[in-house]
């Protein structure tokens, strides 16, 4: 008789013995996978809406709507701002920005209050200080208000890029889609 070293059920000769060790390893087996995963894997990618790498967005209480990228590669969001200009009012210190609107070519000038000042590493050159404010942002369903930093973007295809920051908890990026969904929400509900 041979022995089997990882056995510890007696051996049956009619094989009952070894089908029920067999599902009982299995079951083991089974919860021990089970307790390696999380308790429902997918539950946070269900809550979770799926736009395209490029999407249209309404920014502010004005109600334009500008093209953004969706960039997972980005941490902060970053908004093509000209004639950027820092001020007080009383106490508190402002940032008066221009943003063009896209459909009529014309500049929109917003003011908002300034979060903090953000260093931007660039790829050549040195790093740039720039002015951060929260805006409201539109994008399908999802209204949120997130932190936006303000440079000059004339250089880049999109005026406005969404980084991680914007889109934790909300937002998964398909990069094979574009132009999704069409904003859904009342800008005049901005409580800007």
């Amino acid at each position: 008789m041979q022995s089997n070293v990882f056995s510890t059920a007696p051996r049956r000769s009619d094989g009952a013995g070894n089908l029920k060790y067999s599902r009982i390893l299995l079951v083991a087996l089974l919860g021990v996978m089970a307790l390696a995963l999380p308790l429902d894997a997918g539950a946070a990618e269900r809550s979770k809406s799926i736009y395209g790498y490029v999407e249209r967005v309404i920014i502010s209480d004005k109600g334009f709507s500008l093209k953004a990228r969706l960039d997972t590669g980005a941490q902060t969001s970053s908004l093509d701002a000209h004639n950027i200009r820092r001020f007080r009012r009383g106490d508190s210190r402002y940032v008066r920005f221009d943003v063009m609107d896209p459909e009529t070519g014309e500049f929109v000038t917003l003011e908002r209050p300034l979060v903090r000042n953000v260093r931007i590493r660039q790829h050549t050159g040195p790093a740039m200080r720039r002015p951060v404010v929260k805006m409201w942002l539109c994008l399908g369903h999802e209204v949120r208000e997130v932190e936006v930093n303000l440079t000059p973007r004339p250089e880049f295809l999109y005026p406005l890029l969404i980084g991680r920051s914007a889109m934790r908890g909300a937002i998964i990026v398909d990069p094979e889609l574009s132009f999704t969904a069409r904003p859904k929400c009342d800008p005049s509900e901005f409580s800007e």
